[in-house]
């Protein structure tokens, strides 16, 4: 029933900036727990920011100072805003939305993100 898409991506310069969006459509209440990942040609899926339901931020170590999790004061959509991007952040990014507890668990169909040296 529920779809999640995530919007923002694009193409830009080592250097650059972006900001991803993840919204849901259907019956999913309120957006709780987030994930974003990221898969580059050739490559498994990876981690690369969380935020819990209780406002707890993670990164992986590769986009720490960089990339910033969070969403909007209703719970309607998460975002990831990135900055500093870095040819090695090309890739297609994901956003996860679940919860452990309602439970539910929503995966988006990804947005590309292409960063040039």
């Amino acid at each position: 029933q529920v779809q999640v898409r995530e919007s923002g991506g694009g193409w830009v310069q080592d250097g650059g900036s972006l900001r991803l969006s993840c919204a849901p459509s259907g019956s999913l209440p309120v957006i709780n727990d987030i994930g974003w990942y990221r898969q580059a040609p050739g490559k498994q899926r990876e981690w690369v920011a969380s935020l819990s339901h209780g406002g707890r931020e993670n990164y992986a170590e590769s986009v720490k100072g960089r990339f910033t999790i969070s969403r909007d004061n209703a719970r309607t959509t998460a975002y990831l805003e990135m900055k500093n991007l870095k040819p090695e952040d090309t890739a297609v990014y994901y956003c996860n939305l679940w919860d452990s507890r309602i439970p539910y668990d929503y995966w988006g169909q990804g947005t590309q993100v292409t960063v040039s040296s």
